[in-house]
């Protein structure tokens, strides 16, 4: 799990830095720590470009936090995350799961700003 050498606390506007570029993994999954909550990070870098994700690292159907080592793929023409433990698919892009419509991952705005990883916060 990513402990951010920046101050965890430190927020600029709506924007508060989580880490940097280099401790993301591309095509895949890392989590952080973010006012307290597990955060799965999925830094994309494929035909379509940068892409960054956030959303919550706990998955709601098996309790446990391991949605950053789920196996991001395609399906239904979405960009999704697999679930480590049920393989339940979530968008990505929404946190919606495509075989439970009632289960939904939270997900905040995330953008690179240089080489610095912000998640937007409430």
């Amino acid at each position: 799990m990513i402990e951010a050498s920046l101050q965890r606390n430190e927020v600029r506007g709506r924007w508060q830095p989580v880490c940097r570029r280099e401790d993301l993994v591309p095509n895949s999954g890392v989590v952080a720590w973010v006012s307290n909550i597990q955060v799965a990070l999925f830094y994309l870098n494929g035909e379509e470009g940068e892409q960054l994700f956030a959303v919550q690292n706990h998955d709601p159907m098996a309790h446990a936090n391991v949605i950053g080592r789920g196996i991001v793929g395609h399906l239904g023409g979405s960009l999704v995350i697999a679930s480590p433990l049920y393989k339940q698919h979530y968008r990505l892009e929404d946190g919606s799961c495509l075989e439970y419509p009632e289960q939904k991952l939270r997900v905040w705005p995330v953008r690179l700003q240089g080489d610095v990883v912000e998640i937007g916060v409430v």
